[in-house]
């Protein structure tokens, strides 16, 4: 279990992490979710023991990872720009983890290399960028770790390798129980793979929460209205969003579906229906109902 309790890390005057708190279970998949600049590589790095914290603490099933040698070693960190030896092949880096990481599983390394599609002998640095990403995976992989932290790795990668990384970390967490940390400032990227998300601004955690119960009891409904009330009017609705086109209305509304559905009835809508929400509209709609200028956030 990963716990963080009053992070703060700071560059000069600038607190990149201020006063952070947040708990990941053993065997999840977080993600970290924010704008550029919210602190979520800087989180990641605090986790793998590259920076010392300034302030609060991280503890790692109740261990410290900051100058941990055995800490370390059950945990991999794939920075957003993956490192490897000038001039290395793929190949000459696995060489390099199978004697760091007690660990290293060499058929898991055979297999990946194969079903990724990559030639172990060539140079790294003629790589493309996904490519890199795809062979960092690969060596994160191979080297089981408990702690996989991830940043930015969709990124770059074509749709097929995303659905197939997504495919390998959800049996890897099935199989062993590895906790995956992924940070992206895309919600659309996480949304098949996470179960818990925080959402990070200006180096503090706005909210965090297990995504089932942040879709429960919160629904997109679409009603086209004769005669369109006024949003005061269904004042016994707990309306977050509210958006009139016409005769259109779009409102995401808290509340039981049937229940919200049945108090629409009395103003006779042509029809009333409950469409699904992305994990994006119900960030954007938690946050706007918290009182933040979400359009301020995400810029």
């Amino acid at each position: 279990m990963i716990a963080v309790q009053q992070l703060v890390k700071r560059f000069g005057e600038k607190a990149a992490l201020d006063g952070i708190s947040l708990q990941v279970e053993t065997g999840s998949v977080f993600g970290l979710v924010g704008s550029n600049g919210a602190g979520k590589s800087t989180l990641l790095r605090t986790l793998a023991g590259v920076y010392r914290p300034d302030g609060g603490q991280i503890r790692v099933d109740g261990v410290s990872p900051y100058e941990n040698s055995e800490v370390k070693g059950r945990i991999f960190f794939v920075p957003d720009y993956p490192y490897f030896l000038p001039k290395a092949s793929l190949e000459e880096m696995a060489l390099l983890y199978r004697r760091t990481y007690r660990r290293w599983n060499q058929e898991r390394y055979g297999e990946l290399c194969r079903i990724f599609a990559l030639d172990a002998k060539g140079r790294l640095h003629n790589f493309s960028k996904g490519m890199q990403r795809q062979a960092a995976l690969v060596l994160a992989l191979s080297c089981q770790p408990d702690l996989l932290l991830l940043d930015e790795i969709f990124d770059g990668l074509d749709p097929v390798v995303r659905q197939l990384l997504k495919k390998l970390l959800a049996q890897e967490v099935s199989d062993r129980a590895m906790t995956v940390v992924i940070a992206s400032h895309n919600l659309r990227e996480l949304e098949d793979v996470c179960d818990h998300v925080g959402f990070l601004h200006r180096g503090g955690v706005l909210m965090e929460q297990e995504l089932d119960s942040l879709r429960l009891g919160i629904h997109k409904i679409q009603a086209v209205f004769r005669n369109l009330p006024e949003r005061s009017q269904l004042s016994g609705l707990d309306i977050v969003r509210w958006e009139v086109r016409g005769s259109l209305v779009n409102m995401v509304v808290r509340g039981d579906e049937e229940a919200v559905l049945q108090a629409l009835q009395p103003w006779e809508p042509v029809f009333a229906e409950s469409l699904p929400l992305t994990l994006e509209e119900v960030f954007i709609s938690e946050m706007e109902a918290a009182g933040y200028d979400i359009d301020n956030i995400l810029s």
